[in-house]
């Protein structure tokens, strides 16, 4: 098989435009091209009211395509395909009895428990929160009724935090053994848009993905493995030579298993202060916080797209924004949901927090994304390996009194945030968070460093996207879950922890994902290792 990169056609270009660029591009016949997949297809918006094109990666079956290689040696756009196909590293042993334990049923226990699963080795998946249909009725509850479910929310439930969020399928990771597409292709089976397996940003959306999750968990119990709601695994048994042996739940129920991946999120708060109590080696990690802000989606569409805003091809725009403030700090844009809502996304009650979400049409007026600052260990929360997380619950909770203590959040208009006055009404622009948002004065929410980072950051931004810094533009607080504040590190080979054998942590929550792709693939390889731990272990046992 044959790839061709950097095939570029008009934006409204016909079906069949493809093909012949492909006979034009390789100089051979119709009858001499076999068949074609498209491997990606994006477009670079990058000049304003330039022309636009689709830009592609063909992977092509032809005659005499070892002709066809030798004839483009000296092209770097045409080279043999990579072969992305997935291949099981192992099958379980018959009379093998010991099953692996998942703690959580995120996108990184989802994978973990499925790649098992479709290996033999029946797996037992734990989920402290609900069933996903369930979990979205709880939901739904705090965002209209200002009633929190602390085990079935945003946070907990199956799904995990992937699922109400924009369900973004990209990421930054190295994926030399293509494992992204794996996920892909599995979302793909279980009714995902198969448009994912190529467009260059692809996504979900809640809605979507609900159904997604649920075909995925009847494969994993057909195959064998089993799933449980309203499980929370409260402690875990630990042998003296520190030896994982099991977990127990919190209804006294113990399960023995010398395999258990903690595929936790990055909320599991309670989880993190049990493990530390248990001797686990967590350390605190980095992480970022801020605001949500909130623009017509109109406005980015236009700044971003030009003279093509609102073209059905290439949908509700997004921006990736940084800014390097003189206090030393990194402002960034996190999470962009275009044509998305801003989410109430407390675990714990007494306390606010935002996320971003968006359905799979993105057509909500607006758009919005998290202006967050870096922040670390050493500089801002010393104290040990769980001082990130009394930090966030700190700041959560004085944004929760911040919002008038019923679960609405505070927030303010970026024209009266840079000028460091309090917002007493809301202008074009209307904040879609429920409960509800309470204006006022932000600068309280977050220490200063943040504010005056963020404050200079603005009109910065305003200058990358014209309208970015308008008056009337909503910051919401507080954005405190970016990622995990804690690592539970584990060793770079046999992906266990560090100083508890047959413990493997796993995914976003304990520090090594961050988003449904990476926190997927990172529960691939979580499951091999697995999968290939046990074989050992059978096989000294036989």
């Amino acid at each position: 098989m044959i790839r061709i990169t950097e095939l570029a056609l008009p934006l409204d270009h016909p079906q069949e435009a493809l093909r012949a660029a492909i006979l034009e591009r390789l100089g051979i016949q119709d009858a001499d091209l076999l068949n074609f997949t498209v491997f990606k297809r994006s477009y670079d918006a990058r000049k304003k009211n330039s022309e636009i094109k689709f830009v592609y990666i063909i992977d092509v079956e032809a005659r005499h395509e070892d002709q066809l290689l030798q004839r483009f040696a000296n092209d770097t756009h045409i080279r043999p395909a990579p072969d992305t196909n997935y291949y099981p590293v192992a099958q379980a042993p018959a009379g093998l009895t010991e099953r692996p334990v998942i703690i959580g049923f995120g996108p990184c226990g989802l994978f973990a428990a499925l790649s098992l699963a479709q290996m033999g080795f029946k797996p037992i998946v734990l989920e402290r929160g609900k069933e996903v249909r369930q979990r979205t009725k709880d939901t739904w509850a705090l965002w209209r009724k200002k009633t929190l479910t602390p085990e079935s929310n945003v946070q907990y439930g199956e799904g995990g935090a992937g699922l109400f969020s924009d369900g973004k399928l990209y990421s930054q990771i190295k994926d030399p053994k293509f494992y992204g597409r794996k996920v892909m292709a599995e979302f793909v089976r279980a009714g995902a848009p198969e448009e994912i397996m190529y467009v260059s940003k692809p996504h979900i959306g809640t809605f979507r993905l609900t159904g997604v999750v649920a075909t995925m968990r009847e494969e994993i119990k057909q195959l064998g493995g089993e799933v449980r709601f309203e499980a929370k695994v409260t402690d875990i048994l630990r042998a003296d030579n520190g030896q994982i042996e099991g977990v127990v739940l919190d209804n006294g129920e113990v399960i023995h298993s010398r395999h258990v991946v903690l595929a936790l999120g990055h909320s599991a708060r309670d989880t993190f202060r049990m493990l530390h109590k248990n001797g686990v080696y967590i350390e605190a990690k980095p992480f970022a916080i801020g605001f949500r802000i909130e623009h017509p989606q109109s406005l980015i569409d236009n700044a971003r797209l030009g003279k093509y805003a609102g073209h059905p091809e290439l949908g509700a725009a997004d921006y990736k924004l940084v800014y390097h403030a003189k206090n030393g700090r990194a402002v960034y844009s996190f999470c962009m949901c275009p044509g998305g809502t801003v989410v109430a996304a407390t675990s714990e009650p007494g306390r606010v927090v935002t996320n971003g979400m968006s359905q799979y049409s993105r057509n909500e007026r607006n758009a919005n994304a998290g202006i967050v600052v870096g922040i670390t260990p050493e500089q801002d929360f010393p104290g040990g390996p769980l001082a990130g997380v009394e930090f966030q619950e700190q700041l959560e909770s004085k944004a929760y009194e911040l919002g008038g203590r019923d679960y609405c959040a505070p927030g303010q208009l970026v024209g009266d945030f840079i000028r460091g006055t309090p917002s007493t009404e809301f202008g074009e622009v209307e904040p879609s968070y429920k409960p509800g948002v309470k204006l006022g004065d932000l600068h309280p929410s977050l220490p200063p460093y943040v504010i005056d980072a963020i404050r200079e950051a603005l009109p910065e931004f305003g200058k990358q996207i014209r309208g970015f810094d308008r008056d009337d533009a909503v910051l919401t607080g507080i954005e405190t879950r970016t990622s995990s504040p804690v690592r539970i590190k584990r060793d770079h080979d046999s992906l266990q922890s560090i100083n508890t054998p047959g413990l493997y942590p796993a995914g976003e929550g304990a520090g090594y994902a961050g988003g449904i792709l990476s926190a997927g693939v990172d529960g691939i390889k979580i499951a091999e290792a697995v999968a290939l731990d046990m074989l050992a272990q059978h096989g000294k046992n036989a």
